[in-house]
C-alpha cells in the first residue's frame, strides 16, 4: 500500500491559540513521516545536520536550521537519532490564530506577506537563524502572554530579514486540488522509498494512471522540475548526508545513493553543490575540527 502524507490534526492545549513544543534527546520528535496540516510551522533545530524535504524541495542542512513551513505544505520530520542536534523547537499556529482580520491591519503588512511566501517553505540563515533560534528557545521559560508577544516579535524579525531562501518556486501548488495532492504524494513516497533503484517513467506514470507525456507535463507544472531532476536531487542530497555522516568511500556513496555511473555522479554532485564529493567532504572536516 502506498502511503500518502498523513493529515495531522494539531490541537493547541486548552486556553492557547498556538502550539509550542520543545524536543531534546530525552524527548524526541517521533513525527518523521510525510505529513501536512493547515497550521504554519516554525522549526528551529539547534545544531546538527540532516535532510529536509518540504514540498518538492529536498536538501541537506548543516549546523542547525530555521524553517517556516506554510499552511498545508507537506513535509517530513527533520531530526532523528543521527541528526546530532541539541534540541528542536516548534511553533505551530493557524494563519488567523489572532482573529480573521488581525494580520490585515497596516502594522502587520510584512507578516501577512511572510505567510504568503511561506506557502513555498522558507529557510533562514546567518544572524536571523541565531537570533530567532535564541528567542524560540527562551519561550520555554515565559508566561503565555509573554510567549504571544515573543511570537509576534519573532514573526516580525523573519518578515524583515533578507537572509532567506524560498524552497519551492512559485507555481508549486500542493494544495490546489485533493486529487493533485493524492497523485503527487504517491510519486513522492515512491521516490522516498525507492530512490536507490532505477525508477522508470513508465512505472511512475502507471502508478498514477497517466500516460508518460501527460505525467511529465503534470509533474513539471506542479513542481517546476522534471521527474528525472527531482529523483537526481533526492539522490544527491542523500549522497551529501552520507559524505558528512558515514566513513564510507566516495565510490560506495555513489552506489548507495542510487547512481550507477561514477563519473556521472561526480559531475552531477559538482553541478548541485559547487564542489566535487571529495572537496565537499574535506571542507566538512575543516568545519568540524
Amino acid at each position: 500500500m502506498i502511503q500518502k502524507p498523513a493529515f495531522e490534526a494539531i490541537a493547541p492545549s486548552f486556553g492557547h491559540s498556538f502550539t509550542y513544543q520543545k524536543f531534546n534527546e530525552n524527548n524526541e520528535n517521533k513525527n518523521n513521516g510525510w505529513h501536512y496540516h493547515p497550521e504554519l510551522e516554525l522549526v528551529y533545530i539547534n545544531g546538527g545536520s540532516g535532510k529536509r524535504q518540504i514540498g518538492s524541495h529536498v536538501s541537506y542542512f548543516r549546523n542547525g536550521d530555521l524553517i517556516l513551513i506554510g499552511s498545508n505544505l507537506p513535509h517530513c520530520g527533520f531530526t532523528d537519532k543521527l541528526t546530532g542536534n541539541k534540541s528542536e523547537t516548534l511553533i505551530q499556529m493557524k494563519a488567523d490564530f489572532l482573529g480573521s482580520d488581525f494580520f490585515n491591519i497596516p502594522e502587520m503588512k510584512n507578516i501577512h506577506k511572510l505567510f504568503e511566501v511561506a506557502k513555498g517553505g522558507i529557510a533562514f540563515s546567518g544572524k536571523t537563524k541565531v537570533k530567532v533560534g535564541e528567542k524560540m528557545e527562551i519561550l520555554e521559560y515565559q508566561t503565555d502572554f509573554q510567549r504571544l508577544l515573543s511570537i509576534l516579535n519573532i514573526l516580525n524579525i523573519l518578515a524583515t530579514s533578507d537572509e532567506i531562501k524560498v524552497l519551492n518556486g512559485e507555481g508549486f501548488s500542493m494544495e490546489t486540488e485533493v486529487k493533485d495532492n493524492d497523485r503527487i504524494n504517491i510519486v513522492f513516497n515512491h521516490v522516498k522509498t525507492n530512490f536507490k533503484e532505477d525508477i522508470s517513467l513508465d512505472e511512475i506514470a502507471d502508478m498514477v494512471s497517466m500516460t508518460v507525456p501527460s505525467f511529465c507535463r503534470y509533474f513539471k507544472k506542479i513542481t517546476n522540475k522534471t521527474f528525472t531532476q527531482f529523483v537526481n536531487e533526492y539522490r544527491l542530497v542523500h549522497a551529501s548526508k552520507l559524505l558528512a555522516e558515514q566513513p564510507m568511500s566516495i565510490t560506495q556513496v555513489c552506489y548507495e545513493s542510487g547512481f550507477n555511473n561514477f563519473s556521472h555522479f561526480n559531475k552531477s554532485f559538482k553541478a548541485f553543490t559547487g564542489q566535487n564529493p571529495s572537496e565537499y567532504r574535506n571542507q566538512l572536516k575543516t568545519v568540524l575540527q
